[in-house]
């Protein structure tokens, strides 16, 4: 149940969800390569490419900082080549960038559209692509997309069309590619949160998301754990999924959570949950919590 040893290429991982992920692994001693756009420090999103690998360095990994906007073919063809040069190659693929808007149709630039679906879709697939040449090397190769479980109900798409459509489009990424991959041993899942995760991205996006507007989330650190689980299973064996963080954890035997709240002492009931979450998912969860209760 280690990474160690293991080359991640990781996207969006300067900050929030992408960087908890890199330094779960970084403590195992794997070497992580930072993808993202942030350079130079911004006052709105805090992290950089080079404060993420520091962090991972201190952590006990091995890290590769590259300034990369994923959207451009070249750009991302240069970067999984200086991983490859750098590491000898490509294990894992954590496709965790993510463009968001939260706004009805009328309300959606066109550009607002194209930026989201070029990131989370297009920008998804062509990672996946351009990395298929390494991961088919690895010795248990992973693809690992932060994008929902295909619930497909209308109050998951009403509110916001165009971010449902272009999140879901990374999760349909794994539904082909599952399929697509499993032949090559290549393992294709996806994770989502139950609750609200607090980054500063979403942070900007959604305010109401705030702790201060009574409001309940938990870290990022919750995803980093269920990750490592997902990374750490046989490629073969394990693919195809699109897991609930907790729901995945629970499985594996943990029922103390308390760790991974922003807001100490906050109940799992008050929790604030997150989008496009399952309802099968749902009751599975709430039977499995009655029943460690039991215990």
């Amino acid at each position: 149940m280690s990474l160690y040893g293991k080359v991640l290429f990781i996207t969006g991982a300067s900050r929030g969800i992408g960087k908890a992920i890199a330094l779960r692994a970084a403590r195992d001693g794997a070497s992580i390569a930072v993808v993202a756009k942030t350079a130079a420090p911004n006052p709105k999103l805090p992290g950089t490419i080079y404060t993420s690998a520091e962090d991972i360095r201190k952590a006990g990994g091995k890290a590769l900082a590259i300034q990369c906007d994923i959207r451009d073919e070249q750009q991302v063809r240069n970067a999984i080549e200086l991983t490859v040069k750098t590491f000898g190659g490509i294990d894992i693929v954590i496709n965790n960038a993510s463009a968001i808007h939260l706004a009805g149709t009328e309300e959606t630039e066109v550009k607002r559209y194209d930026l989201m679906h070029a990131i989370n879709g297009r920008g998804t697939w062509m990672v996946s692509k351009l990395a298929l040449e390494y991961l088919k090397k690895a010795a248990n190769p992973h693809i690992l997309n932060i994008s929902p479980p295909l619930a497909m109900e209308e109050k998951w798409f009403a509110p916001f069309p165009a971010y449902t459509i272009a999140k879901y489009n990374m999760s349909l990424c794994v539904l082909g590619m599952a399929g697509e991959f499993r032949p090559q041993g290549i393992a294709v899942n996806a994770l989502w949160p139950l609750t609200m995760i607090e980054t500063a991205a979403l942070k900007i996006a959604d305010p109401t998301t705030s702790k201060s507007d009574g409001r309940r989330s938990r870290t990022p650190e919750i995803m980093a754990d269920a990750a490592h689980h997902i990374l750490t299973q046989k490629a073969s064996q394990f693919t195809g999924h699109f897991c609930m963080d907790e729901l995945l954890l629970r499985k594996c035997g943990i029922t103390d959570f308390e760790k991974y709240n922003n807001t100490p002492g906050t109940k799992l009931d008050d929790l604030s949950l997150d989008f496009f979450l399952d309802s099968n998912q749902l009751k599975e969860l709430k039977a499995l919590r009655q029943q460690q209760a039991k215990l």
